[in-house]
């Protein structure tokens, strides 16, 4: 791409009290060649963010939000962008050089690419995401119109959307807030028609800090309960809701924790209820059906 051509691509990261780990993303993205605009959206840090992202060199742009809104800060800075493509990121996470023009090329020459998942590398030492392996492994067939390898799941620090398809799908869905979020984006963006691809072509990095994240896999558990209430048929749903429920009566302290939370937000939830059409369905049944040997992770 020209240097004098305008943008294509806004990068998009949500924060929330990690300023040190933020600046240093801010730093890798700053440094890219294509020099993407930035959008920072502060989720109600009290650890100066704001300030820090208004005094750094690369000139990104912070939002704040004003409270915590979870995953919902990515809508929030779609809606700020006004680029055709928006990259997401972490605060511990950034693209390769060269990746967001080859991202936009694609987009370019593939009008029904909604949303791709990039190769995700890990640490310093790039060692491969075991959800690269997943997704280039989805079962669903290729689409000609399409790169890539169609899929149904993501990982939310390292995708790209087409910002109408983003915005058409109604972005994060508020009933998930953050955690697992990213299924039910992919179902929603299938189910209008866009395509959602797998392609290792484009690479991001991930640099998160060692260590579990104390409640990662209750709200895991919750939010892939939630979403099928929210879009699977009724068997489905019921089904699986009986899965948890079993391994509460079993004594699975997560899975107590994730049931109570779905009760909670089970109303809101039935509301927004709006199932799959039939060819999205099939593909999510076919994703239902984890490979031998692979990760439980949604592809």
């Amino acid at each position: 791409m020209s240097a004098s051509a305008p943008p294509r691509t806004t990068v998009a990261v949500i924060t929330r009290n990690r300023r040190d780990s933020l600046v240093r993303a801010l730093d890798e993205l700053a440094a890219l060649p294509e020099r993407p605009p930035v959008i920072v959206v502060d989720n109600g840090s009290t650890d100066a963010t704001a300030e820090a992202v208004r005094a750094h060199h690369g000139g990104a742009r912070v939002v704040v939000a004003g409270h915590n809104t979870g995953a919902l800060g990515r809508n929030l800075a779609v809606r700020h962008a006004t680029t055709p493509y928006v990259a997401f990121s972490d605060d511990d996470s950034w693209w390769a050089p060269g990746a967001l023009d080859s991202a936009a090329d694609l987009f370019d020459a593939h009008p029904r690419l909604g949303l791709l998942a990039a190769r995700t590398l890990v640490g310093p030492d790039r060692a491969e995401d075991p959800l690269n392996h997943v997704l280039a492994d989805s079962p669903l067939p290729p689409a000609a119109d399409l790169p890539g390898r169609p899929v149904l799941g993501f990982l939310a620090c390292a995708a790209i959307a087409r910002r109408r398809a983003f915005l058409d799908a109604g972005g994060y869905h508020r009933v998930l807030f953050f955690g697992g979020e990213e299924t039910l984006l992919a179902y929603d963006l299938a189910a209008r028609g866009w395509g959602v691809t797998y392609d290792p072509s484009v690479t991001a990095h991930h640099h998160p800090d060692p260590g579990a994240r104390l409640g990662r896999s209750t709200v895991q558990r919750r939010n892939a309960l939630l979403t099928a209430w929210l879009r699977r048929p009724l068997s489905v749903a019921l089904r699986s809701t009986a899965q948890l429920a079993g391994a509460a009566a079993r004594g699975e302290r997560d899975a107590a924790t994730a049931l109570k939370g779905v009760l909670a937000r089970l109303p809101a939830a039935l509301r927004d209820r709006d199932p799959l059409p039939a060819r999205v369905e099939h593909a999510a049944r076919l994703l239902d059906r984890p490979a031998p040997g692979a990760p439980g992770r949604r592809r």
